[in-house]
């Protein structure tokens, strides 16, 4: 157990404290098995390069030192297959897809959880990525295998779900 204290102070987040009780990639839930670390998704390119510029205080140095990153705005020629595949933050929340320890989405929650958060949200957002193994469904139905110029909007969906839609 790792009981480690983080205390969150950025742009979406003031003096938010969390406790790691697990080791960092270690002990996920058994449904939840993520091809891809959030270290390796920024490195691909994800979420136009925007999605962690100001947090990168809260997580390890080693996930930002190879990140394709774009301080200013979210640029899709950053993205891996160089489309945007995101929804705006306010479709985010109209969904109720937001949860208000986790404000930046999905994402975050993976990230903390990775690290080695626990918490109340984990089963919804462990549904949630197991829904997206439908598009990994389509991917596979129609397209050839590592024919990445075949619906890149969703293999890009999938690799901000840390689906590695690369190898498909």
């Amino acid at each position: 157990m790792n009981n480690k204290r983080i205390v969150v102070n950025d742009l979406m987040q003031s003096g938010y404290t969390y406790t790691l009780s697990e080791s960092c990639g270690k002990n996920f839930h058994p449904k939840f098995r993520p091809s891809l670390t959030p270290k390796d998704m920024l490195k691909l390119g994800v979420f136009g390069g925007k999605y962690m510029t100001d947090c990168q205080n809260e997580f390890p140095a080693a996930w930002f030192r190879s990140a394709n990153l774009c301080p200013d705005q979210a640029d899709p020629n950053v993205n891996y297959f160089g489309v945007s595949a995101s929804q705006p933050l306010s479709v985010w929340r109209e969904k109720g897809w937001i949860w208000e320890k986790d404000p930046r989405g999905w994402f975050q929650w993976y990230c903390r959880y990775y690290l080695g958060r626990r918490c109340d949200d984990d089963e919804r957002q462990i549904k949630r990525w197991c829904a997206m193994s439908r598009h990994v469904a389509q991917v596979k139905k129609n397209c050839e295998r590592y024919e990445l110029d075949c619906r890149p909007k969703q293999r890009q969906a999938l690799l901000q779900w840390a689906y590695d839609s690369r190898d498909m």
